[in-house]
């Protein structure tokens, strides 16, 4: 698994590093078919004071690219906001990708 961090007009402390780190361990345990992941820690120059904290993640997994992004006033909040949203969509995909069709079991009388 492939990991960059990086930040836009914005410096990317080591703690701001190891917080986004313990919380993309949530994300890589229940799906473990991640290639890549890219997150992007921003801040913006608006009016508006309560959205200028920015984060980005684009997760590239088999056969799908999930890509999320949340503003908040604070980057922490953003963080974790943005990896709530980012699992809401990795539980989905891993969804989609398992097999729920059951053999009815009149086919399988049957084929006995």
């Amino acid at each position: 698994m492939n990991l960059t961090i990086s930040g836009h007009h914005l410096e990317v402390t080591p703690a701001l590093r190891e917080y986004v780190l313990t919380k993309l361990d949530r994300i890589t345990r229940h799906f473990d078919q991640v290639v890549d992941i890219n997150v992007l820690l921003s801040v913006e120059k608006l009016k508006e004071k309560e959205r200028r904290q920015k984060a980005e993640v684009t997760l590239h997994v088999k056969g799908k690219d999930i890509f999320v992004e949340n503003c908040h006033e604070d980057l922490y909040a953003a963080i974790d906001q943005l990896m709530d949203k980012l699992d809401r969509q990795v539980c989905r995909h891993k969804d989609k990708l398992q097999d729920h069709h059951h053999v009815a079991a009149k086919r399988i009388d049957a084929t006995l």
